[in-house]
């Protein structure tokens, strides 16, 4: 089987079986969104759910974060990895999005990274969640789970050179939810501790399948 036979039969499979498949974050706006997914680098969606309710709560708009110390902001995500960061970079995000673009997320890519704590992830993510362009954000689970089932060459050693070979390979149409499709194999099936093969309903297209 063929890299694109193999891609092809995973993406029917995965487009079948969940075609509405979206973010596990919970959120009411783009702007919450878009602090939701500052705070869930190398952090479950789990905790960051149970964080932000109530950050939300005080602080539901650019604006209003704008307005609070990172020490005010920290009381709230205090129990997500790497809080003291993650509280300075919320509030700057939020000024800069009031001073700089109207208190409005941007939908641009590049500038999207020019806000305090947005990568190249966090800024796919937002394009493909927020605004529903075609963009491949690329987390530990994406990368893990594509070099498992073969879909990226062993030269795709960094999350950019993923992102640009799945890309290629997966149609424009369906890249936001392919993203989704491989998080979430990854984060529940095809795991970083041990991939669950025998629970895996695409085990039969996987070239890294255990016995």
């Amino acid at each position: 089987m063929t890299k694109k036979e193999r891609t092809e039969r995973i993406l029917e499979y995965f487009s079948a079986q969940q075609p509405d498949i979206t973010t596990e974050l919970e959120f009411g706006s783009v702007f919450q969104l878009l602090c939701a997914v500052v705070l869930s680098a190398q952090c479950t969606d789990k905790r960051v759910n149970m964080v932000t309710p109530e950050l939300f709560r005080h602080f539901p708009t650019p604006q209003e974060m704008a307005k609070a110390d990172a020490e005010e902001v920290f009381e709230y995500v205090s129990s997500v990895s790497y809080p003291n960061a993650k509280s300075t970079h919320l509030v700057q995000l939020a000024r800069k999005l009031v001073n700089d673009f109207d208190g409005e997320v941007p939908r641009d890519f590049d500038a999207l990274q020019t806000l305090p704590g947005v990568g190249r992830k966090t800024a796919n993510v937002m394009l493909a969640v927020a605004f529903n362009q075609a963009a491949m954000p690329v987390d530990t689970h994406v990368f893990r789970v594509s070099h498992r089932l073969g879909l990226v060459t062993k030269k795709a050693d960094t999350p950019e050179k993923v992102e640009r070979e799945l890309v290629k390979i997966i149609p424009s149409e369906m890249l936001s939810r392919a993203h989704h499709w491989l998080l979430l194999h990854g984060r529940y099936i095809c795991t970083a501790r041990k991939a669950h093969c025998e629970k895996c309903p695409i085990s039969g297209l996987c070239p890294s399948k255990t016995e």
